[in-house]
């Protein structure tokens, strides 16, 4: 049994201080200092900010390995390395690939989850390959391919989220398909227009992926996926790095859905965590400059992200409070997943916890009470 004293813990409505989180592998309750159990190790944070762990639904790669390496290896190094960004739960997301280099990635998904320490492994993300040329963004023309349930089947299971271009369907029992197995359905990489996309909407389709990102803009006559995305009732993906997306163009998509329609993800892809220099994102060369990453033709290939910044960025720029941002890498993501045990401080929670400073730097991450991450290491 653990006990966190002296912090500032960020609840769903306020941040509650003069109390201490008793926790062992789930959260037990707060509790005035003088009472905490004796047999509990004393975890003084000295003022720190303690928060729910982040959650990253959409994140490709870090530290020089990345989700289709299709190895354990790989994402045994992603989920070491995620909690020192705060993340304690993630989705490895594919791209568009060959058929076998996406059947390998998501075995390999399936073989490590819940078999490799760190941020846990929660499913998959398939981005791709039911996408729309036009809108391919860095993914490679040669593997799209209209959507197809025999390379879903084996996996729908595993697969949480699947991105599709609602345009490029026959017809929407492939929606309907993916939300009786549990999927759910992401309209991206997506030239619709708004009635396209509102038809995928009608049959199952929840969430959008990075919104304004690689899909039909906004125009007055010509609503577009952007319009659809912020007028009906989906989900939104949202890159707070400030390059994928002008931070008004952030700002206006929370005033329009509202928080509870929001959700912060990286998107970010193996060259994360390692500065600047080449990379590589799906067999394609990816330079890395000033916090960018792009194609040697500038398309944006993916970001170098993490969550921690991520929520500082959106805190400033969208003009929140520390508990509405936090909410959005938090209680939003748990919600999407169904996941009821994670996503607050709440007692009988999982013991998910991130530790940070004023500065958003992370001072310590727990997964299921053990620190997964301590700013000793």
């Amino acid at each position: 049994m653990k006990a966190i004293c002296n912090g500032r813990f960020i609840l769903p409505q306020e941040i509650r201080e003069g109390q201490a989180l008793v926790f062992d592998e789930r959260i037990r309750g707060f509790c005035s200092p003088d009472r905490i159990p004796p047999e509990a190790e004393r975890i003084d944070v000295q003022g720190a900010y303690v928060s729910p762990g982040f959650l990253n639904l959409h994140i490709h790669g870090c530290g020089g390995r990345d989700a289709m390496d299709g190895s354990r290896e790989a994402l045994e190094t992603m989920s070491r390395l995620l909690p020192a960004t705060g993340v304690t739960g993630w989705l490895p997301t594919t791209m568009t690939s060959s058929e076998t280099a996406i059947s390998q990635a998501l075995s390999a998904i399936r073989e490590a989850r819940g078999r490799v320490p760190g941020a846990e492994i929660l499913g998959a993300n398939l981005e791709g390959p039911f996408i729309s040329e036009k809108y391919k963004g860095a993914q490679k023309a040669c593997h799209i391919r209209k959507a197809c349930w025999e390379l879903v089947e084996p996996f729908a299971g595993l697969i949480r989220i699947l991105t599709l271009a609602p345009e490029t369907l026959e017809d929407m029992d492939f929606i309907s398909r993916c939300r009786r197995a549990g999927i759910i359905v992401s309209l991206g990489h997506s030239d619709a227009t708004w009635e396209e996309a509102a038809r995928a909407v009608a049959a199952g389709a929840s969430h959008i992926t990075h919104l304004y990102n690689a899909m039909s803009p906004l125009h007055h006559r010509k609503p577009g996926l952007v319009g659809a995305a912020l007028t009906l009732p989906v989900t939104c993906e949202l890159i707070a790095d400030g390059i994928h997306i002008h931070p008004a163009a952030l700002a206006l998509a929370i005033q329009a859905k509202g928080l509870d329609r929001v959700e912060l993800i990286t998107d970010s892809m193996r060259a994360c965590l390692l500065g600047e220099g080449k990379s590589e994102l799906g067999g394609q060369t990816v330079y890395v400059k000033d916090g960018r990453a792009t194609l040697e033709d500038g398309t944006l290939a993916g970001s170098i992200l993490t969550m921690d910044r991520a929520v500082r960025n959106i805190r400033s720029w969208a003009h929140l409070t520390l508990p509405q941002a936090v909410q959005l890498a938090t209680v939003n993501p748990a919600r999407e997943l169904g996941l009821t045990d994670r996503g607050t401080l709440e007692p009988g929670k999982r013991a998910d916890i991130t530790v940070f400073d004023e500065d958003f730097r992370i001072l310590g991450t727990y997964v299921k009470g053990s620190a997964v991450y301590t700013t000793d290491q």
